[in-house]
C-alpha cells in the first residue's frame, strides 16, 4: 500500500491548564494522499486552523498521532522537526507573512537561506519561481507595492521554492475578491499539483469548492463528514 502524504489519528487539542478549558479539536482523524487537493471547510471557530497547525508540525497535539509520509512527526526533536518542515512542507499563511523591508525576490528566497544556501544562488532561484507564478517583473519591488493577489502569489512562490511534497494553505482567498481568489486556486491546481505532491486547503469560501478532489467538513472541533466535490461530480 502506498504511503499516505498525511495521516492523523485521534488528534486532540485543548487550551488552558484547568477547567473550564477550550477543547478546540476533538478526536479528529484525517488523511490526505499524493496527487489530490483536500479542502477542510467549516464555520469560523470550528477548529480548522488548529487542526491544520497540528498536521503541519506547528502546534503539538495533546493526544493522537500525526504521520507525514509515514514518519511520526511529534516523536522528533524540535530541531529535527523544524528541519523536516523546512524541506517537506510548504505553508501559505492567510496574511502572507511577507517582510516589508525585503524585496519580493528576497522574501521568496528566505527558505533557501534558512537551509544555508548561497545568497546569490537563492535569489536566482527565487526569481525563477516568481516567473512560475507570473511575477517576474515584480522581483525588485517591496510587498507594499503589490496587490493582494500578487502578495498571495509571492507567498506561494516562497512555499514552493524548497520543492515540498506537501503544501498547506490557510484561508488563501480570505482577503481576496472572488475572481482573484478563484484565479489563485486554479493556478495552484493547474501548476502545483502533481502525483508526487499533496495540497491541503483550509477555507470557508464556497466559491473555490470546484477545485477540490475531496471536501471535509469540521464543526465544533470534530470532523463531521464529506461534502460533494464539484470537480468529481463532473
Amino acid at each position: 500500500m502506498a504511503v499516505r502524504a498525511i495521516e492523523a489519528v485521534g488528534i486532540n487539542k485543548w487550551f488552558g491548564e484547568s477547567e473550564p478549558r477550550t477543547h478546540a479539536v476533538k478526536d479528529v482523524n484525517f488523511e490526505a494522499n499524493f496527487g489530490e487537493i483536500v479542502y477542510v471547510v467549516g464555520p469560523s471557530g470550528s477548529g480548522k486552523t488548529t487542526m491544520l497547525s497540528m498536521i503541519s508540525g506547528i502546534l503539538r497535539p495533546n493526544s493522537g498521532t500525526v504521520k507525514i509520509e509515514g514518519t511520526e512527526i511529534w516523536n522528533m526533536s524540535a530541531d529535527a522537526l523544524a528541519d523536516f518542515r523546512l524541506h517537506k512542507i510548504g505553508f501559505v499563511f492567510q496574511d502572507y507573512h511577507l517582510f516589508p523591508r525585503l524585496t519580493t525576490a528576497e522574501n521568496v528566497a528566505i527558505p533557501l537561506v534558512l537551509q544555508r544556501r548561497d545568497w546569490d544562488e537563492s535569489l536566482a532561484e527565487a526569481r525563477r519561481d516568481l516567473e512560475v507564478v507570473g511575477l517576474r517583473d515584480r522581483a525588485q519591488l517591496p510587498p507594499v507595492k503589490l496587490s493582494g493577489g500578487e502578495q498571495q502569489r509571492v507567498a506561494i512562490a516562497r512555499a514552493i521554492i524548497s520543492r515540498p511534497d506537501i503544501m498547506i494553505f490557510d484561508e488563501p482567498t480570505a482577503s481576496l475578491d472572488g475572481e482573484t481568489g478563484r484565479n489563485i486556486v486554479q493556478f495552484v491546481r493547474e501548476h502545483l499539483l502533481s502525483d508526487k505532491r499533496c495540497i491541503v486547503i483550509v477555507t470557508h469560501d464556497s466559491r473555490i469548492y470546484e477545485f477540490a478532489d475531496r471536501i471535509l467538513r469540521m464543526e465544533d472541533g470534530r470532523m463531521t463528514g464529506v461534502e460533494r466535490s464539484q470537480l468529481n461530480a463532473q
